[in-house]
């Protein structure tokens, strides 16, 4: 909807600090110029997601602002207006304020400001920069601080993040891993702990326990982001509540809650709210947890598909590129590459939130928008993984049946289903014995006369050995 211009045209800009040129094409203005000028960093720009959450915050802030008679009607609208276009994805080349900038994320919030003054200023017919009509301070910003506005962009941002891409994915996650399990529960392999042989277990309950931990991840983050459901907006720059109407603080919320439809709160003591971390502290633990399993899991699958003549191949992920660029034919389990590779930038995230939750001082945190930044990007990033790890690998893996097989019934590790026929010691001998001279088990036992033909066969029988025993005196899901 921007409409750019070849002929350098500029309009003129004053704050607190003198008069400054912007081009007449931009929606932002003075403030963020000079963050502009200021944070040449990294030339990160501020997440999608984190626009529109401090959007929606704009946006219930004017309707309520407006519905108090504390700014007029005409700009409440036209406000509202311009925030709903940037919602629909206009306007967003205009938010320009590197994340590494102003503590707080002062630099940020202006940019808001100023967008949705300008645009609004067109939508009323003037012209953007005349702000004695709509004034990013006293009209889009009023009753507001970035001391209760960013932390509250922070919290709306992580729940938009979880309910568009991490809950879907992981849901997604979990039912494709339980297809898996029923399609390869009468597989039997055999089982490894130390990276060493041990009892034999079924290839389906591999994919049914990582189905497990994700759901049991999944619950976690749930839990946590209950914590994001608190705002402090209304505490205003110190969390007093200076400058805003009575009833704003409880409406605000009441409105953002309609607008997404979640049960949204009022933050019982707003000074907390904008100080302590916790929440993004806690959100984060949650993903560095989950980010940690899907670690492991990522090398389990590479674990499995190692090959494919001098690996395990117990099974075969879908091959979706050349692996190598000099040996021909060559396939990798990329997408499990890929997969630890975003863990562990989660988990340094994590470790990054934590040092700057504790980094506050006196009535603010300053570094909310490394936090912010983080924070959502972690989210999105995990998402993103787990549905293309899905959709591209897990869905498409593929059981080689007679290998597992072959490794289960190699395993000296059969021997531990003896103990408690032939003891322990007896056993541990049966199964030096057979190492040092390759003769079977059975072969030894029988030797030893320790057991009977029908004794072994019934104890040495893999797919009774592999099934998990039913949880008895409760209920299992």
């Amino acid at each position: 909807m921007t409409q750019q211009t070849d002929s350098p045209q500029y309009r003129i800009e004053r704050d607190s600090m003198g008069d400054r040129q912007i081009p007449d094409h931009a929606y932002y203005g003075i403030q963020t110029l000079r963050a502009i000028e200021n944070f040449p960093i990294s030339g990160i720009k501020p997440l999608s997601t984190y626009i529109d959450a401090g959007i929606l915050i704009k946006k219930a802030t004017a309707i309520v602002n407006g519905e108090l008679d504390c700014i007029p009607p005409e700009v409440s609208q036209a406000i509202v207006q311009a925030a709903d276009e940037v919602l629909q994805g206009n306007f967003r080349e205009q938010f320009v304020v590197d994340v590494y900038q102003a503590g707080a994320g002062t630099s940020h919030h202006m940019n808001m400001n100023e967008v949705l003054a300008n645009r609004a200023l067109e939508i009323l017919g003037d012209e953007k920069g005349n702000y004695k009509h709509v004034n990013p301070n006293d009209h889009v910003n009023y009753g507001q601080s970035t001391n209760d506005v960013i932390p509250s962009a922070i919290r709306i941002g992580g729940l938009l993040a979880l309910s568009h891409t991490l809950h879907p994915a992981l849901e997604q996650a979990i039912e494709v891993l339980e297809a898996k399990a029923t399609e390869f529960q009468n597989i039997v392999k055999s089982g490894r702990t130390h990276l060493q042989d041990a009892v034999p277990v079924r290839l389906g309950e591999n994919f049914r326990a990582w189905a497990q931990i994700l759901k049991e991840h999944h619950n976690r983050i749930y839990t946590a982001s209950g914590d994001l459901m608190v705002l402090g907006l209304g505490g205003s720059a110190a969390g007093t509540g200076l400058n805003t109407h009575p009833q704003y603080r409880a409406r605000v919320v009441e409105i953002l809650s309609e607008l997404m439809n979640l049960p949204l709160q009022p933050a019982l003591h707003p000074m907390a709210s904008m100080q302590s971390m916790a929440p993004f502290v806690n959100v984060s633990g949650a993903l560095r947890n989950l980010a940690q399993d899907l670690v492991k899991i990522s090398h389990d699958l590479r674990l499995m598909d190692s090959g494919p003549k001098t690996g395990l191949k117990e099974i075969q992920l879908p091959p979706v590129q050349p692996g190598s660029s000099i040996m021909p034919g060559k396939y990798n389990p990329v997408m499990a590459e890929m997969t630890s590779m975003v863990c562990f930038q989660v988990m340094g995230y994590d470790n990054v939130i934590a040092l700057a939750a504790q980094a506050g001082q006196l009535e603010l945190n300053v570094m909310m928008p490394l936090i912010a930044y983080n924070l959502i990007h972690s989210i999105e990033i995990l998402g993103n993984t787990i549905s293309v790890l899905t959709e591209r690998c897990i869905q498409g893996i593929i059981a080689n049946q007679e290998r597992c097989l072959a490794y289960a019934e190699g395993s000296l590790a059969l021997v531990t289903a003896l103990n408690t026929h032939i003891g322990y010691l007896n056993a541990a001998a049966v199964a030096k014995e057979s190492l040092e001279t390759g003769k079977s088990l059975r072969q030894i036992v029988l030797e030893k006369g320790l057991m009977s033909d029908a004794e072994l066969a019934q104890v040495l029988n893999l797919e009774q050995m592999s099934q998990i025993l039913p949880l008895l005196g409760g209920e299992q899901e």
